[in-house]
C-alpha cells in the first residue's frame, strides 16, 4: 500500500533544501563577491580616466589660441597692458585618487609681445611675476576649481616696466585676495578672470590696481612622449 506524503514531511524537505543552499553560499570563495573598482587619479593624460600623471612630471601651457593675457586698471575696463604671448610651467607634487585635489608647483609664468593703451605710455619693456614658485591646487569638485597661492618666497607679485612721456617707470603689484580659476577638460585649459592685484610700489603714475585675465591651454604633460593633454577626473 503506498505511503501518503504528509504536510510535515513536505516541510522537512523544504527546510533541508534551504539549509543546503545556505551552505553552498557560505562555501563560495570570497573572490566570487564583486569587488569595488579602484579610484583613478585626479590628473590623467590622453583621456579622462587615462594614464596617471606622475609626481615630478612637468606641465606646460601657452595662451589658448586666439586669446591674450591682460592686466587692466579696473575689473571692467580695457585699459592697461595686453600681452600676445605667455607661457605657464609647473611641476606635479601630488596626484591622489579621485575625488580629491592634485597639487603642483608653478615654476614659470612668462609674458611677451606686450603693449599698452594707457595715455602717456609709449611702450612696455616687460611684465614679470615675482616670488616664484607658487603653489597650485587643482580640484575635481564641480567647476574644476584651480587655486594659486604664494610660496616660501612670499606673496604673488607682478611688475610692469613702462616707457612713458616722462621716462621709464616701474609699477609693482601684489595679489589682493585669492587667485582662483577653473580647468576645462574640453579645451584642456586653465582660465583666470580679473584676478585682483593692488599696487605695492613704484611711480605715482602707476594705476592703483591691476586685474589679470588669461586662458592657458592645452595643458600638456611634457615629461611624457608626445606631450599628451592633461585631464581632471
Amino acid at each position: 500500500m503506498p505511503v501518503r506524503s504528509t504536510g510535515f514531511s513536505r516541510h522537512l524537505a523544504v527546510t533541508a533544501a534551504a539549509v543546503c543552499a545556505a551552505g553552498a553560499l557560505a562555501a563560495a570563495p570570497a573572490s566570487a563577491s564583486p569587488q569595488p573598482l579602484a579610484a583613478g587619479p585626479v590628473l590623467t593624460t590622453g583621456s579622462a580616466g587615462g594614464a596617471a600623471v606622475a609626481v615630478g612630471d612637468a606641465l606646460a601651457a601657452p595662451l589658448a589660441t586666439g586669446t591674450k593675457a591682460t592686466f587692466y586698471s579696473t575689473a571692467t575696463s580695457t585699459t592697461g597692458v595686453t600681452c600676445a604671448t605667455s607661457q605657464l610651467s609647473a611641476s606635479v607634487l601630488g596626484n591622489p585618487a579621485a575625488p580629491g585635489s592634485a597639487t603642483a608647483s608653478l615654476t614659470g609664468l612668462t609674458f611677451g609681445s606686450c603693449t599698452a593703451n594707457v595715455t602717456g605710455v609709449t611702450s612696455v619693456r616687460s611684465l614679470t611675476v615675482g616670488n616664484l614658485p607658487y603653489g597650485v591646487t587643482v580640484s575635481d569638485a564641480p567647476g574644476l576649481p584651480v587655486t594659486l597661492t604664494g610660496g616660501s618666497a612670499g606673496t604673488i607679485q607682478a611688475t610692469a616696466v613702462l616707457d612713458t612721456w616722462f621716462g621709464t617707470i616701474t609699477c609693482s603689484y601684489q595679489l589682493s585676495g585669492a587667485f582662483t580659476g577653473n580647468a576645462d577638460n574640453a579645451a584642456h585649459s586653465l582660465a583666470f578672470r580679473t584676478e585682483h592685484f593692488a599696487k605695492s610700489g613704484g611711480s605715482t603714475l602707476c594705476p592703483a590696481d591691476g586685474y589679470f585675465s588669461a586662458t592657458y591651454g592645452p595643458v600638456a604633460d611634457t615629461s611624457q612622449a608626445g606631450g599628451p593633454a592633461v585631464f581632471v577626473n
